[in-house]
């Protein structure tokens, strides 16, 4: 798997895959620049009438439904219907699904254009899974991660979806075949929108449009192992939105093979 996810990075550096993100207010700036350190190039565009022209020119679309309103969730709507209708792999990030009715209502309407790979942690996983309650605690978890494994194996069998939980241990989920990713840093959780940056790396991973599972684990793996490197020359949450992306761009054959923590996961 180390050699796979390896050659993968190579290949989005040399492939330089067009990202269309249509994305929250708070992540903007922070997922174009994890994207340019990690070798895509971003397009943050959300105009109803340039949003199908978008989907048709990138190679991957990354949704996510941070600050949503009627005019952005119009966007996003647009665009997967229009990504699923000539199969663009495309990713949903489910910000604090499950706290209105109006952002559960979106999500529902989302998830019938079948989304490639859905990332989020595990209150996010949970309650895409139910649509049972109006709860949450906003962008941040109350459950762990391996709380979430149920709920990622119900949405992939409605769906299709590759499911991405965040948290301490990160986890892919497709069908029957799981792993697990013991990198990354709790100083993380302390940098607003490092989750979304996750998922807009593994949007440019998904633009290579190969084998979206191994994609998936990719970018999910190696934005986990920056953090985690970051970390270890960073000082406090500050330092470390700097050191992330210098991490993503330097990432070498040497850190995956050398720091790397992922496993296939038994129940």
């Amino acid at each position: 798997m180390e050699n796979q996810i390896i050659e993968n990075l190579l290949f989005v550096r040399k492939k330089n895959p067009l990202v269309h993100n249509i994305t929250n207010f708070v992540v903007m700036n922070n997922s174009a620049n994890a994207l340019l350190a990690i070798g895509a190039s971003p397009a943050m565009a959300h105009a109803h009438k340039e949003v199908k022209n978008l989907v048709e020119i990138a190679n991957s679309v990354v949704i996510n439904i941070g600050t949503i309103d009627e005019y952005w969730a119009e966007s996003k709507l647009i665009a997967a219907k229009k990504a699923n209708k000539i199969n663009k792999p495309w990713i949903l990030d489910p910000v604090a699904a499950g706290i209105s009715s109006f952002r559960n209502d979106v999500l529902k309407e989302l998830l019938t254009y079948r989304p490639t790979v859905i990332r989020g942690n595990a209150s996010e996983i949970m309650a895409l899974d139910s649509f049972d309650s109006i709860q949450g605690k906003g962008a941040d978890s109350v459950h762990q991660s391996i709380q979430a494994i149920n709920a990622a194996k119900n949405i992939n069998q409605k769906t299709g979806a590759i499911i991405c939980i965040s948290g301490v241990s990160d986890f892919v989920v497709s069908n029957d075949e799981i792993y697990e990713i013991k990198n990354g840093h709790e100083m993380m959780t302390k940098v607003t929108g490092l989750g979304c940056s996750a998922t807009a790396v593994i949007g440019a991973f998904i633009g290579l449009n190969e084998n979206s599972f191994i994609e998936a684990l990719s970018g999910m793996s190696l934005f986990s192992l920056a953090g985690e490197l970051a970390q270890l020359r960073s000082t406090g949450p500050g330092s470390l939105q700097t050191n992330l992306l210098d991490c993503l761009y330097h990432l070498s054959e040497n850190d995956i093979k050398k720091h790397l923590k992922i496993n296939k996961y038994e129940d």
